[in-house]
């Protein structure tokens, strides 16, 4: 789609291991991508969060802003940021890619969509699907079950207002077409992303990790939900997409 497509299959094509192995591979899709790939808007977006999540894990454990298990923290940020990564390396390889993300790269050089739906649509591929996968996968790997009340869910709550935030300044500098062109004064554009909320997305996805938790050892009821759930978040995706010029 985009000439310089293999330097971001060769950004994403290493598992990142820390946090910042994965700012350092979304400054590097950044850099690569132009202003008119869609892309670019929703990765710049999502490099704020995770700087965010990064900052606040190097405060002191437990202080005033620091959380109370960083480690945690951490070691959910990279398995979360690593089902984006994988999904663009395997659209890029033309690999299956779940429907939610490919919603996103099959129109990544669409300019009649503005850079705020772009950002907004790949917040949801990536929260509601990725997101209670990538907490499953973290309490599995420390026998922690996901509940509410918990230390882990303490912490992954207390990022909720930081990401609230980047998303209504979101709002308004990336209120703007591709390419930076002026939008129409009257449209559907604001209602459509005020019917979207962050919060309300990660309080979802965990919900749906604490589902998957208890699922355990039915493998073929676990796929069914996982499908169901990608394919209703490929169609909040599209119609969070639908070209407003």
């Amino acid at each position: 789609m985009f000439p310089y497509d293999a330097k971001l299959a060769a950004a994403v094509a290493t598992t990142p291991q820390t946090v910042a192995d994965v700012v350092e591979a979304l400054e590097t899709i950044q850099a690569i991508c132009v202003d008119g790939d869609g892309l670019k808007w929703f990765n710049g977006l999502y490099l704020q969060v995770t700087q965010a999540v990064q900052a606040r894990c190097q405060l002191q454990e437990g202080g005033a802003d620091g959380f109370l298990n960083p480690e945690w923290i951490a070691a959910l940020d990279v398995r979360f940021a690593s089902f984006y990564l994988n999904a663009l390396k395997d659209s890029l390889t033309g690999t299956a890619t779940p429907g939610c993300w490919q919603a996103l790269f099959a129109v990544r050089n669409v300019g009649g969509i503005a850079r705020i739906q772009f950002a907004v649509a790949g917040m949801n591929a990536h929260i509601n699907h990725d997101l209670p996968q990538a907490v499953l996968g973290i309490c599995q790997a420390t026998e922690d079950a996901p509940k509410h009340g918990t230390e882990q869910y303490n912490d992954y709550t207390a990022i909720n207002t930081t990401l609230d935030s980047l998303m209504d300044a979101a709002k308004q500098t990336l209120h703007a077409g591709l390419l930076g062109d002026a939008l129409p004064p009257v449209g559907r554009l604001e209602d459509t992303l005020a019917a979207w909320n962050v919060t309300a997305a990660r309080e979802a996805a965990w919900n749906n990790a604490e589902l998957l938790w208890n699922l355990a050892g039915a493998t073929p009821v676990a796929a069914a939900f996982l499908g169901t759930l990608d394919g209703l978040t490929a169609v909040a995706s599209k119609a969070l997409l639908i070209p407003v010029l």
